[in-house]
């Protein structure tokens, strides 16, 4: 029914089996758990009770998950959500292949989203994709990400941002984030200006731990909020997929810091509460109940993109912005496709 309406399903995952699944006996029978060093099941009760965690350096564990991935993928799931990854032992613990537990701390998270990317390489091909949280250095081999549990708050969302920046920085091409914040319930304006942040990111989905981040859930005006956005990045699809297939290309991420997009202007070196969206959108979102906000652009003419306002660069812009607008400005020279 879901795929008639043509839309495709990403199913929640994580790599641990707790006690009391069926899937526990048989994954400690064959040895497809990471092990103490005295050789028994290494268990924990950090997420669920007892639980286990597949030791992805065994190969015949790692097929045994695969396995068990495809048969939800012949049920009509399209992707999995790669959740988790990171409560990992460094200490007491041994694996199939002689690693190195400190190590494989950081190296556990590559080693599961590689074992679930390859099975959806193998299944869908070139549409083959991830929706991964814990990573470490060359996991942006397996796309897409978003950085986890942030609080519903304006601070929140700028450390967010920081965050994102950061890891899109380090070669990850694709970097997103819960709107409205994960833990607490978003007071309107935070809502509602994260609705902006969220839209004019690589990726975008609604998600929050207490409460469902549906806007009428909010206010009223959330959902025109939600309707304008959605609809703008919706118009910026060509925009947007060419960007993404040269990131694909290129490693160049789609959201980038300033100081990558003008490593030659000195006043981008510390901008970390703006970003650009390719390199012909610049995007600074409002992290005030207000709707002041501060934006600097580089040298050159700057044409606002919901209000066709020109404004020069190589300064810095005092704005105000009621929740239908935001900072976000086309480049000098630039070309846009748009989409009906």
């Amino acid at each position: 029914r879901l795929h008639a309406k043509g839309l495709k399903i990403s199913l929640w995952i994580n790599p641990y089996v707790a006690q009391k699944s069926p899937l526990f006996a048989e994954g400690d029978r064959q040895g497809y758990f990471i092990k103490r060093t005295n050789g028994r099941t290494f268990q924990t009760d950090q997420w669920q009770p007892g639980m286990a965690i597949v030791d992805f350096t065994n190969p015949a564990a790692k097929a045994w998950y695969q396995g068990h991935l495809k048969r939800l993928l012949a049920m009509g799931a399209d992707c999995f959500k790669t959740d988790f990854g990171e409560r990992i032992p460094s200490e007491g613990v041994m694996y199939f292949d002689g690693s190195d537990p400190v190590e494989m701390h950081n190296l556990y998270a590559l080693h599961y989203n590689q074992a679930v990317f390859e099975l959806l390489e193998d299944v869908q091909g070139k549409d083959a994709i991830v929706f991964a949280r814990s990573t470490y250095a060359s996991g942006q081999r397996f796309p897409v990400h978003w950085g986890g549990d942030c609080w519903s708050t304006f601070e929140s969302m700028a450390e967010s941002l920081r965050g994102g920046l950061s890891l899109t920085t380090c070669g990850f091409a694709f970097w997103s984030h819960d709107i409205g914040g994960f833990e607490g319930n978003p007071p309107p304006a935070v809502y509602k200006r994260w609705i902006q942040f969220g839209l004019m990111s690589s990726h975008s989905r609604l998600h929050g731990s207490s409460s469902y981040r549906v806007p009428w859930l909010v206010d009223e005006e959330s959902c025109d909020v939600l309707r304008v956005f959605t609809r703008l990045k919706h118009q910026l699809m060509p925009y947007l997929y060419a960007k993404a297939h040269e990131a694909t290309e290129t490693g160049v991420p789609l959201m980038r810091s300033m100081l990558m997009e003008h490593p030659h202007d000195p006043a981008c070196t510390t901008l970390d509460r703006q970003y650009q969206l390719g390199d012909s959108l610049l995007v600074a979102p409002v992290f005030t109940e207000s709707g002041e906000v501060e934006v600097y652009l580089p040298e050159g003419t700057w044409t606002h993109l919901l209000s066709g306002e020109k404004k020069q660069g190589g300064r810095w812009h005092r704005e105000t912005h009621g929740f239908l607008s935001m900072p976000l400005y086309a480049a000098p020279n630039s070309v846009i496709a748009w989409g009906a």
